[in-house]
């Protein structure tokens, strides 16, 4: 059998006061005598009681919580960010709750209703990309909202990222500038993903004059997905002595790793760029050129973007692109 709940009617009791103080003291703690506050604070903590926080939340409006949805959990990319954002929230009094809602514009709707129904006091989403209803109820949800990890002209509220396509542009002027005349792109389903994928084809295209190959997959990045893709280029397209766009950091190793299981010289024979700088890029064989984007920076920026609306009546910029750099090791 469950035992009961303990209850603030049970605190004042130990207390040796009412209910109402004890309810007064937790609201405001500046009401109550240091005596009284101090007898409350000890039955507190001897019996392990957890005040009720939606109530104050009803009282106060504020239920000291923001929404963070992330398309993945186990993805470094996000991960990495959460952290910083959640470190940032966690020094200004607010907790996170952290959902995963995947690539599927359904599930994120979801996610966002069940979300809302818990009053946040703010939402943090990656990507800009929502159903029409999404942002209708992020709109009427009156709340501060910022979407990270890319950028838009009509954002709901704050917008804190890079454009994709610009970064896949930039990657193939790179590849074309050493010198590379074949390039192919391997990658995962990630719409994201996708535009820089389709942005270096072109951009290639357009500097080199020749077609870009790709091996691309319906599912979420994995070393897998590098070699098999390097596998199907080669022993399909006939792809040979050039340059390979990754996307993502985790395929990029999978490729290197193809490559090596044949005897291929890197960046001879197969070059490769990941995307991401993920901690491990210095560390693969050989290291790995990759396209980083600061992602503890671009946490901490939407925490405080998020802080100053909330607690401190700031209107940050609405888009701030944070941008990207090309980091260049011994796989390109």
């Amino acid at each position: 059998m469950n035992k009961p709940a303990v209850t603030m009617e049970m605190i004042g009791r130990i207390a040796g006061v009412s209910q109402v103080t004890v309810s007064r003291a937790l609201s405001d703690p500046s009401k109550v005598s240091p005596a009284t506050l101090r007898k409350i604070q000890d039955a507190i903590a001897a019996t392990g009681f957890v005040p009720n926080a939606l109530a104050g939340a009803l009282a106060s409006r504020r239920s000291r919580l923001v929404s963070t949805l992330v398309p993945s959990i186990t993805n470094l990319t996000y991960s990495s960010m959460v952290k910083s954002f959640a470190q940032e929230m966690r020094a200004q009094g607010y907790q996170i709750m952290l959902s995963e809602c995947g690539f599927d514009p359904a599930e994120e709707e979801a996610a966002v209703m069940t979300h809302l129904s818990r009053r946040p006091d703010a939402m943090l989403l990656v990507g800009t990309r929502h159903s029409a209803n999404t942002r209708k109820m992020l709109l009427a949800a009156g709340i501060p909202v910022v979407e990270v990890w890319d950028i838009t002209d009509t954002p709901i509220d704050l917008c804190f990222g890079f454009s994709h396509p610009e970064a896949g542009k930039a990657a193939a002027r790179f590849a074309a500038g050493a010198g590379y005349a074949r390039a192919a792109c391997v990658g995962a389903s990630d719409e994201r993903a996708l535009r820089r994928k389709e942005a270096f084809r072109a951009e290639f295209r357009a500097l080199t004059g020749t077609e870009v190959p790709e091996a691309r997959f319906e599912s979420e990045a994995s070393l897998g997905i590098g070699r098999a893709g390097l596998a199907r280029l080669l022993d399909t397209e006939g792809f040979e002595k050039g340059v390979v766009f990754c996307s993502s950091d985790l395929v990029a190793h999978g490729v290197l790793l193809e490559a090596a299981s044949r005897g291929l010289a890197i960046p001879g024979d197969i070059a490769v760029i990941g995307f991401g700088d993920q901690g491990f890029a210095p560390d693969t064989f050989p290291p790995l050129t990759s396209m980083r984007v600061d992602r503890g920076a671009l946490g901490a920026s939407a925490a405080r973007a998020i802080f100053d609306r909330l607690d401190r009546g700031h209107s940050a910029p609405i888009v701030t692109d944070i941008g990207f750099e090309i980091i260049r090791r011994e796989s390109a």
